[in-house]
């Protein structure tokens, strides 16, 4: 990884020098836009709506549009006076419980590394952090941006994670919220079923991005000339509507199900079976020495 910021983190009187890296990427596929025809790229140019010239970046500013349709321009002389105390400072502000910060208002994390001359001090207020159970809830300011965020420890790690501020979040005024919408205790009672059955600890790396990876697929089978399979509609895709009873019981037992089969995955493992019996235990694989089939 490479930095991408240098500052220092600052609580009290204690000054930790940091190096900040960010602790997230998003993983899509990059496509470019291209002519159908001859799949030459297709160029954009920063021409002026008002003289019809294409404007070198060198002349490019800032503006902001007023409601009577004028627009007050803005050069970076403008925004060099502004005051962003925190410039190259993340300033702790209090010391909260994590469970007081809103998920929805987190934006972007990164890790802080420490310098050298920092480690010590940086030890000690991770050390703090997850001793208290609390996050340090601080302003910062990136990109001529300032934010609130939050420093908390992760894997041994400062992370730190910008927040919206309070009026960035849209009010959910759905007009759901004032009916009066009747649930019967069965119905209830089926759906605390359904989540009872469904429950277990989360484990991001059993869940992947089958749409990119289908994507992927469809490139390379392109590149490589073959003919694209369409895949079949999901089993009963566009059926009719269905009780909603009917539907969490269906739920339910497919949870049930589901749970169950991968009991009877794990019995290769050697795990014991519901009946008592052992799986196979310390039988050769069937595929290799991983034994897992790779996929066709």
């Amino acid at each position: 990884m490479r930095s991408i910021w240098n500052g220092a983190v600052s609580f009290g009187l204690v000054t930790i020098p940091i190096r900040l890296y960010p602790a997230t990427e998003q993983r899509g596929v990059a496509f470019n836009q291209v002519h159908r025809d001859d799949g030459g790229r297709i160029r954009f140019r920063r021409v002026c709506e008002v003289c019809g010239e294409e404007v070198p970046f060198a002349e490019v500013a800032k503006g902001y549009g007023l409601p009577t349709g004028e627009t007050v321009v803005l050069d970076d002389a403008d925004f060099e006076d502004l005051p962003l105390s925190t410039s190259h400072r993340i300033e702790v502000l209090q010391f909260s419980p994590a469970d007081q910060v809103d998920p929805v208002l987190l934006a972007k994390s990164y890790y802080l590394e420490p310098e050298p001359a920092g480690v010590k001090p940086y030890v000690l207020l991770r050390d703090a952090l997850e001793r208290s159970g609390r996050v340090a809830v601080a302003k910062v300011a990136l990109r001529q941006r300032e934010s609130l965020a939050a420093l908390r420890v992760r894997e041994g790690v400062l992370v730190l994670e910008t927040m919206l501020w309070p009026d960035e979040v849209r009010e959910a005024g759905f007009a759901f919220l004032e009916e009066e919408v009747e649930v019967r205790a069965q119905e209830a009672r089926m759906a605390e079923s359904l989540v009872e059955t469904m429950s277990g600890d989360f484990d991001p790396a059993a869940h992947r991005d089958a749409y990119r990876e289908a994507l992927l697929q469809v490139v390379e089978a392109k590149a490589a000339g073959r003919q694209v399979v369409r895949a079949p509609a999901p089993v009963g895709a566009g059926g009719p509507s269905a009780d909603l009873m009917a539907v969490l019981r269906a739920s339910v037992d497919a949870a049930k199900r589901n749970r169950g089969d991968k009991g009877d995955k794990g019995d290769a493992a050697g795990r014991p079976r519901a009946d008592g019996s052992a799986g196979r235990g310390g039988d050769a694989p069937e595929h290799g020495s991983g034994g897992a089939r790779r996929p066709a």
